[in-house]
């Protein structure tokens, strides 16, 4: 009896994570009006697809939560995209931010390996993997724009750390980021040489030090021997990147 309980209850918050991630989704799912989650489903024969869906995005969660996702949007977009004014946009990497607004909503998860297939067969390979909640994104009248899909395994609590021994010659991505924004197709247009992009960031705020896209440390940018360098101030511990993340 426990084991079915807790069954339904991992179903439910299962349910309640990936109608979360549907909802940021939607902001950012190419449409000429704003798109609203409708009732998650997790029977695979009960999902509801455009009606003219011919593409699904593909792509594979890692970090605090694995799995993953499905984005299928109609042919609509798909036309869209590769007729764009900016020239031919390809489907997976347009779509790539909202497949990232759904996995930040898990945490810190990083998207990988995007890929498009055809919405059947991405869907059949969810089904394959175990339980999945699809979530439909909708317009005005009801109707579906797009179905959010995912498959994950939410974290465990944590274990004691092992030796880092193995890992310590280990080559490891280091990136240093000074901040980011967010543009329209409409914006990119009409940027010209001399104009300034704003970022999300003060000047006299420190710079992310990140390693695989995971944020350890921040600190100051100077220059060292005519190349840029990092002088770190801050060292970010779990705790205090697990409060970063909330505010994100």
């Amino acid at each position: 009896m426990t084991s079915s309980v807790d069954h339904s209850q991992a179903s439910e918050t299962v349910i309640a994570v990936v109608a979360s991630a549907a909802r940021a989704a939607a902001a950012l799912v190419p449409a000429t009006a704003e798109l609203v989650p409708g009732a998650p489903v997790s029977d695979p024969d009960a999902v509801l697809v455009p009606a003219t869906a011919t593409t699904a995005v593909a792509a594979r969660l890692s970090g605090e939560v694995s799995g993953d996702v499905v984005l299928v949007v109609s042919a609509e977009v798909v036309d869209a995209l590769a007729n764009s004014p900016v020239g031919p946009m390809d489907v997976a990497t347009a779509l790539r931010p909202a497949l990232e607004a759904a996995a930040a909503t898990l945490g810190r998860v990083r998207v990988d390996a995007e890929r498009t297939e055809e919405p059947d067969a991405a869907l059949d390979g969810l089904r394959d993997k175990g339980m999945f909640v699809a979530v439909p994104l909708m317009a005005a009248g009801g109707t579906v724009e797009a179905v959010l899909a995912l498959q994950v395994t939410l974290p465990q609590p944590r274990t004691q750390r092992g030796s880092l021994d193995l890992l310590r010659h280990v080559a490891m991505e280091v990136t240093v980021e000074i901040g980011r924004t967010r543009m329209t197709v409409g914006e990119l247009l009409s940027l010209h040489p001399g104009e300034v992009v704003e970022l999300d960031r003060a000047a006299s705020a420190p710079a992310d030090l990140l390693v695989n896209g995971t944020l350890i440390a921040r600190g100051e940018v100077v220059v060292v021997d005519e190349d840029f360098g990092l002088r770190i101030s801050e060292i970010i511990t779990d705790a205090a990147a697990s409060e970063i993340g909330s505010r994100a």
